[in-house]
């Protein structure tokens, strides 16, 4: 979709509608021969993405407060909005391989769909379109955990290295798996979601964990991972992590 907007319109058709979908304003003037250059470039590339961004064009000339509420020195200016503010922008005509590259960071990728769709066959998809997702390798393994095939969960969660998350399921199929420390306590509580009671009894494992404390700590850092850094409860069970393992 391309519109044309003005002073009036900005706040409605940009700043609101991009709280939805990625709105990405021309900043132009008709005198600017680069600007006529890369208008063409800017509208087929909106086009080619209908439904997922819309591209907005706002003559300079017409509507100079906007242009010097957002610093406009030079045109044309390109702006991207999400969420009511600017996420990405560049200055001057640029080739259309680097446009098509700045429409492409502001809408999901085929990876990101199939990620949220979620399913066995979209997970597997995604990985071979991206391999280093370990958003999609941990749900797969999770998935392929759920009924039982541990070894290729493992196996899809090795190359999820770095990902606290993914270590975490990893270490936790690893303990069931050994069977020492007994975690049952520990992980039905964090099937059914209760994470306060799940981390108690993990940290309590800790003292009778002899070889398995690595892996122990692993899945506690992955429970607080998910919960967010600034979480009440993970703020105080990285402080109680670190006294029980120091």
């Amino acid at each position: 979709m391309v519109i044309d907007v003005t002073e009036q319109t900005f706040e409605q058709e940009v700043i609101e509608r991009s709280k939805t979908v990625p709105v990405v304003v021309d900043f132009w003037a008709e005198w600017c021969a680069p600007c006529r250059q890369l208008g063409p470039v800017l509208e087929k590339g909106a086009s080619a993405r209908e439904g997922q961004v819309v591209l907005a064009k706002l003559d300079t000339d017409a509507n100079p407060r906007i242009s010097a509420a957002f610093g406009i020195q030079g045109i044309p200016a390109v702006k991207a909005f999400k969420g009511g503010r600017v996420v990405a922008e560049f200055v001057g005509a640029q080739p259309p391989p680097r446009v098509e590259a700045f429409y492409d960071s502001l809408v999901p990728s085929e990876a990101d769909a199939l990620v949220e769709s979620g399913d066995e066959d979209s997970l597997r998809r995604a990985i071979e379109l991206e391999p280093a997702r370990s958003d999609a390798r941990l749900a797969l393994a999770r998935i392929l955990r759920d009924r039982g095939e541990d070894d290729e969960a493992l196996e899809i969660l090795n190359s999820a290295a770095g990902d606290f998350a993914a270590e975490g399921l990893a270490a936790r199929i690893r303990l069931e798996k050994a069977g020492e420390p007994d975690l049952t306590e520990a992980f039905t509580a964090l099937d059914r979601g209760d994470r306060q009671a799940a981390l108690d009894a993990l940290l309590a494992a800790f003292p009778s964990a002899d070889g398995a404390s690595d892996d122990l700590r692993r899945v506690v850092v992955g429970i607080l991972d998910e919960l967010g850094v600034e979480d009440p409860l993970a703020r105080e069970y990285r402080r109680k992590l670190a006294a029980a393992l120091y």
